[in-house]
Order: C-alpha cells, then sequence, then structure tokens
C-alpha cells in the first residue's frame, strides 16, 4: 500500500510529489507546507483543514451528470438538488456551499427547526428549501413563514397528522402556503449500512393506504394545488446501484398513479441522498459498484421510461445527496506524539556477561540475519520468546532477561519484515500484526472520527511525508482520551502500514480524510476534547491563502458549554493558589500568570507536537 490507496479513494483531489502529499489543484501546496505554516504561530494540537475547491468540485460533478444524462434521453424535466443540514451545519461548510452552488440554485434541506431557520437566512428566493422529519405545529408555522417570506419550501409530510396540521394552519392564517410533499413509504429495500431507511418496516414514509387518504383530504379541503412533490429515500451511502432502480419503478409508478388520481401540481420526485462516496484504501473492501454518471443516468433514464409509458409528463428530480457534496472537503491532520516501540531499541539493551542460553541465541540470531534466512529466524525468535516468557512466569530469568529478549524478538522480527521484501504474503501481515506499532496522535477519535467509534466506519489515513520510503509498521493508531476504545487497531483485511520515524529527530503527522460528512456535527466531548482548530485553505495558481482559522475552545469554554461558570471556576482557582504558601512573590505570580495561559489553552496537548 505505497501509495496508501490514493488511486482508490482520493478521485484524484490529492497526490504525492516526491516524498509529501499535495493538494492536486492549481499551485498543488503539500499538506505538511500548510500544515507548518499554520504551527509557525505556535498553534498545538490536531486541526482540520476545509478546502471548498472540492464542494466546488463536487457540486459541478452532480449537475453536470445529470444535465448529461436528461439531453442523452431526451428527458423533459430539470434536475434540483438540496444539501440536508443534518450531514454538517458548520458554518464555514454551508458557506461553501452556498457560494459554490449559487449558479445551480443549490439549495438546502431542513429537518428540525433549528436547521429550518438555518436554511431560511442562508438561501435566497431562487433556491429551494425542502423540510422532512417530524413536524409539530410551530415547525409547519415556520414552513409557512418561509413561504410569506418569498421562499421556495416543499413541507414533506411525514404521517396523516402532520398533514391535518397543515390543512389547520392554512384555515387560521393568511399567510402563503409552503409547497406540500409526501413522503412515500416504499416496499423496496436499500443496501449498506443504512438500509433500514427504506422497506415497510422503516421509520418515515407514508403507506400506499395512507397517501390515498391523503388525496382525499388535500382535494376535500382545497389543497390538492399545494402538493408538489413526492419523496423518498433508500438509504445513506448506497453500496449497490439495484435496489435504486427497484425504488425508482416504484415511486415512479406511484407518481404516475397520482398524477392520473388528479394531483395536477405534483411535478418533482426527491430521491433523497444516498449517493456513496469511497472510503476504502484497498480495491479489496470498495465500498460501492457504481459512479456518479451512472447513477444518474439510470435515475433519469428509468422515470423516463415509466412517464412515457404512463403518458405522464417528466418530472423535475430533485436529489439530496449531502455525504457525496461534502465528505472529501474536509482533512483532519493530527501529530504523532509518540511511537510505543521506540521502547524496542538495540541501544537500549542491557545484556549481561552470562545470559541464558535462548537468550544468547537471539542474539545470534539477530546479527546472523540475512534475506535468505529470515522468515526461519523470525519463526525461531518468536518460538524463543513465548519459552522465555513462560521461564519468567515460573522465576527461572529475571526482568533484565525479559527485557532483552522483547527487545531482540521486535528486531529479529522487523529486520525480517523489511529484508523479506513480501508485503503482500498474508503470513507475513499477520507476524507484522504481531509486532505493530502503537502511534499515539494528538487527537480524539470520539470527537473527530465518530463513526469509526460507532459504527466501524474505516477513513482513508496517509502520512504527510516519508512518502518515497516504503511503510514498513503494522500500525494502529491510540488517541489522547482516557478510554480504551480510542483506538483504531490494526485491521488485517484493511491493513495500515506506516513509516518507522524517529520523533526525536523529525515530527510525522497523519492525514484522515474524507471527515467532512457527519463527523463533526455527530462528534462528542468524551474527556471534554472539543472540535479542533479549523482553517479554510483557498488555492490558487500561485499559492494558497489561509482563511476563516477559527480556534478550538478553551479549557474555561469547555466547562461553560456544560454548564459551569466559567469566571466562578477561575476566581476559585486563583483564590486558593493566592492563599497558599510560595517561597517567594515571583514564584506566586509566575505560577498565577502560567494558570492564566493554560485556562486559555484548548485540551489537547502541548508537548514537543
Amino acid at each position: 500500500m505505497d501509495s496508501f490507496g490514493l488511486d482508490i479513494w482520493s478521485d484524484n483531489n490529492f497526490h504525492i510529489t516526491g516524498n509529501l502529499l499535495s493538494v492536486n489543484y492549481k499551485s498543488t501546496p503539500s499538506l505538511l507546507n500548510i500544515v507548518n505554516k499554520i504551527r509557525s504561530n505556535g498553534t498545538k494540537g490536531p486541526m482540520l483543514l476545509r478546502f471548498p475547491h472540492l464542494i466546488k468540485k463536487q457540486i459541478q460533478n452532480l449537475y453536470l451528470n445529470f444535465d448529461k444524462a436528461i439531453q442523452e434521453n431526451n428527458y423533459k424535466g430539470s434536475f434540483n438538488a438540496v444539501f440536508p443540514l443534518k450531514v454538517n451545519q458548520y458554518p464555514q461548510v454551508v458557506k461553501a456551499i452556498i457560494e459554490q452552488g449559487g449558479n445551480h440554485n443549490y439549495g438546502l434541506e431542513a429537518g428540525s427547526k433549528a436547521e429550518l431557520v438555518l436554511a431560511m437566512s442562508q438561501t435566497d428566493s431562487k433556491m429551494p428549501i425542502t423540510v422532512n422529519g417530524f413536524k409539530d405545529k410551530e415547525m409547519i408555522m415556520l414552513g409557512f413563514i418561509a413561504a410569506q417570506s418569498g421562499h421556495c419550501i416543499t413541507l414533506t409530510i411525514e404521517g396523516l397528522n402532520e398533514l391535518n396540521t397543515i390543512l389547520e394552519v392554512i384555515k387560521e392564517t393568511s399567510l402563503s402556503v409552503p409547497n406540500i410533499g409526501i413522503r412515500v413509504r416504499l416496499h423496496s429495500a436499500g443496501s449498506g449500512s443504512w438500509s433500514k431507511s427504506a422497506g415497510m418496516d422503516a421509520k418515515f414514509g407514508l403507506t400506499s393506504t395512507e397517501i390515498i387518504e391523503a388525496i382525499k383530504l388535500l382535494k376535500n379541503n382545497d389543497a390538492i394545488k399545494y402538493f408538489t412533490m413526492i419523496h423518498f429515500h433508500i438509504g445513506s451511502q448506497m453500496t449497490d446501484i439495484a435496489p435504486l432502480k427497484k425504488a425508482l419503478r416504484e415511486a415512479g409508478n406511484i407518481y404516475a398513479e397520482l398524477k392520473n388520481m388528479g394531483a395536477d401540481n405534483l411535478q418533482s420526485i426527491n430521491i433523497g441522498g444516498g449517493l456513496a462516496v469511497e472510503y476504502s484504501q484497498s480495491s479489496a473492501t470498495k465500498t460501492h459498484n457504481y459512479s456518479v454518471e451512472e447513477f444518474a443516468s439510470s435515475v433519469v433514464f428509468l422515470l423516463g421510461e415509466i412517464m412515457n409509458v404512463k403518458c405522464v409528463q417528466h418530472p423535475d428530480i430533485f436529489t439530496e445527496s449531502g455525504r457525496y457534496i461534502v465528505a472529501s472537503h474536509a482533512v483532519l491532520i493530527t501529530p504523532v506524539l509518540e511511537l510505543f516501540s521506540q521502547d524496542y531499541q538495540e541501544k537500549l539493551l542491557k545484556l549481561k556477561n552470562i545470559n541464558p542460553p535462548l537468550i544468547e541465541e537471539l542474539i545470534d540470531l539477530n546479527k546472523l540475519l540475512t534475506s535468505k534466512n529470515a522468515i526461519e529466524y523470525m519463526h525461531d525468535a518468536l518460538d524463543h520468546i513465548e519459552s522465555l516468557l513462560t521461564l519468567f512466569d515460573l522465576g527461572y530469568i529475571d526482568l533484565q532477561d525479559r527485557s532483552n529478549a522483547e527487545i531482540l524478538v521486535h528486531n529479529i522480527v522487523k529486520k525480517a519484515i523489511l529484508l523479506s521484501e513480501l508485503h503482500t504474503v498474508t503470513e507475513l501481515q499477520e507476524l507484522q500484526s504481531r509486532i505493530q506499532e502503537r502511534y499515539l496522535i494528538n487527537a480524539s477519535i470520539f470527537q473527530s472520527l465518530p463513526d469509526f467509534w460507532g459504527i466501524n466506519q474505516h477513513f482513508p489515513i496517509v502520512p504527510l511525508s516519508n512518502l518515497d520510503k516504503i511503510p514498513s509498521r503494522a500500525s494502529s493508531l491510540w488517541d489522547i482520551t482516557c478510554d480504551s476504545d480510542g483506538e483504531i487497531g490494526f485491521d488485517a483485511k484493511n491493513p495500515l502500514f506506516l513509516h518507522d520515524v524517529d520523533l526525536k529527530n523529525e515530527e510525522y503527522f497523519l492525514g484522515f480524510f474524507n471527515v467532512g460528512a457527519y463527523q463533526e456535527t455527530l462528534g462528542m466531548n468524551h474527556n471534554l476534547f472539543t472540535h479542533p482548530n479549523e482553517y479554510t485553505i483557498n488555492i490558487d495558481e500561485n499559492s494558497y491563502q489561509i482563511k476563516n482559522s477559527i480556534e478550538s475552545k478553551s479549557l474555561l469554554n469547555i466547562l461553560n458549554s456544560i454548564g459551569y461558570d466559567e469566571v466562578l471556576i477561575n476566581n476559585k482557582l486563583k483564590k486558593k493558589l493566592s492563599t497558599s504558601n510560595f517561597i517567594t512573590k515571583k514564584e506566586k505570580n509566575d505560577t498565577l500568570a502560567k494558570l492564566e495561559i493554560f485556562l486559555k489553552q484548548n485540551g489537547y496537548l502541548r508537548t514537543t507536537n
């Protein structure tokens, strides 16, 4: 995995230049250069880099592929898209989406009252707003206020009670009425981790019987004219295109039937989200089997075919694929603080004048190791360490002997792997996993990569430097939280190999990619670690600019955010120090000054990295 799977997951967004990982755009700056420039002002800890040009790229790709499919299939409807705010509501993300999608009138989707207010404040009248999820009367009234303000808004009902509430509000006010959508509950199920979003047991949507009842209610209340959209969703991160095709046929026929039942103003099908992003770094574990081009072509062709057969006008198509739009734009950068196997360096050997026989054999194996005998000697060393550990348990060797044995075996296995040059052999990978290097990263997995902790979602991991060298260390990553679950363990099916570096002589940074979807809004303040520093990187033909620097919360801000009085805490700490016995007044003042500095810093570690 010398290229770390860039050709699989990167979509040509990043490439290796010499020994560095670079952004493949205009002046192509290296990520390490960007990181060092940010850190030159004393910034420590992890950082999140945003690349708005990648949001623009994804929006353009989505529209270009659907426009191409519409033209090729002589489709008469239009293509429209909205970004689901639940995927990432952070200000710089929404700002980039609105700016980069403005030419396409790319809109927003809201699933809560707060998201609806955000959508209303960020869009203009040409950008559509769709509202999904369960709603009370207050949320529905917000939809009416949005319509009165000139927004093109569609309230998608999730049940007949919501429709009855909409009809109540129509009677009670003279406000403009928003468009009404109906989420249909399909028999067709999706694919992947979120396939339960579809099917008859899905959380959302109206059954066929409820849809018929909804049409009656709309007609009886002279509100059928507001019914403009049907909506379905078969799950996020669809792994397979086949379930989508089945769902399109079902939804397309429902749409045609509703048109024939007198829903004259029905004009749109919202196919939900689900367009997949590739996270795997190995071709053997790729997560989906289709391209965005095939996705667009399948949607347009199938809907056109159904409408032609049913003699129904082609509907406008809406999508809500948020992961596809923003996942790639954000990169988490973490410094490596420590490599735990550095305790096994040969210089730490303290051999005795007379060593146990098995240790003498290990010394010989270490000295005589060559490419020809590497595998044999490695097996011998692994046998010896098991015997020596048994001898230690029985009291026949001491702690120094055990330490020497561990150092020798570790180095024998490490040298044997390098000498064999057979990095893809299954046996060697299994052996490597036995001497994994543990890389301590200055980050919280719970805060910055919650989907790894929660659903074992893999994210591409690439070092920013040393890329002209073969990564030889089977690697596990430990975060700095006080929790044993804060680990990305070595996975033989999707192995991560990193470099053997001396952190005393060089810094080593890891990049975690495709983290722009869900991770920020799902991140939890476990151990009170909060969102890392973030920076927007604007790249032009000659250089790049670091914009929108947002600092991580300080220690006092963190405590304040969960309900503590930061002023009271600050005063208590200072009072305790002020009344403590110090040898000198200078020592007292210096300590108070240090406390003041510490309280204003974030919670990540500030060691040599």
